[in-house]
Order: structure tokens, then sequence, then C-alpha cells
């Protein structure tokens, strides 16, 4: 069971690898690796938190609420990252109480959906694939703080 598991989750991360290749990856970047996380940040956070995580992207200003600086994020954790609860904020499955309300969408649902569909017919886990997503975006954000 616990192989069977393994499995399922080693297919979604490499199943992450097709759609995004088709949907991103220009041809003057085969070859090299490509990096996951950024590219999810890139889509989804960099608008707010801007390209470099200090809160300042072109779209900070909208929701009423200033981004945080996810660069500081350790820092203000006792030199810890906080991944579990940076993981948990993504995923948007429990409300965490120290953020107050649900400023950031809640990205975890997208992935959802887009796996569902995505994934419809293929023999794919796909919540090993959203999994995949939110890890690789979850460890993006600390490369951030560690520069």
């Amino acid at each position: 069971m616990k192989r069977l598991r393994s499995i399922a989750a080693l297919a979604g991360v490499a199943a992450i690898g097709l759609p995004l290749f088709a949907s991103g990856q220009q041809p003057a970047d085969v070859g090299k690796p490509m990096d996951v996380g950024k590219r999810e940040y890139d889509a989804n956070c960099a608008g707010c938190h801007g390209p470099t995580g200090k809160g300042d992207g072109p779209n900070a200003r909208t929701g009423g609420v200033r981004p945080a600086d996810l660069t500081t994020l350790a820092q203000l954790n006792g030199g810890w990252f906080p991944f579990a609860r940076v993981y948990e904020f993504i995923d948007g499955r429990r409300l965490v109480k120290a953020h107050g309300s649900r400023e950031m969408p809640v990205w975890g649902l997208g992935y959802r959906a887009e796996a569902a569909e995505y994934y419809a017919q293929a023999p794919v886990n796909a919540e090993a694939h959203v999994r995949a997503r939110i890890l690789a975006l979850t460890e993006y954000v600390y490369r951030l703080g560690a520069k």
C-alpha cells in the first residue's frame, strides 16, 4: 500500500511536466530543468507579491490589504521558514486564523479544478498532481527568503 502511494505520488509529479511543458516552456529553454515552483509563483503570486516576493506587485493595492513580504517569513518566525503554514495557506483547505480573513486567492481549489478536468480520463492520481504543484510553490517561496 505504501509503495502504491509512492508510485502514485511520483506519477503525479512526473505528470506535471507534460502539461507545463506544453503550456509554458519555450524552445530556448529545452534542456534546462524546469523550475515548477517559479512558474507557479510567476503565474499565480507575482501579480500581488511582486517578482521578488516583497509584496509590491502591480496588483498589490487592488485588494485593500497589502500582500505579505514573503522574503521575511523565516525572519518573522525565529529563523525557521513556516513551511506547513505556507502550504496550508496556498492549499486553502484550512483557514489559518493568524492570517485573518482570506484576502489571498486559494490556489489549491483552482489546482484541483484544473487537475480534475485535465486528468478526467487518465489513470493518474490528480490529488498527487495538486500536492506536487503546491509543494513546488511553497518551496519557491522558501527560496525567495533564502536569498
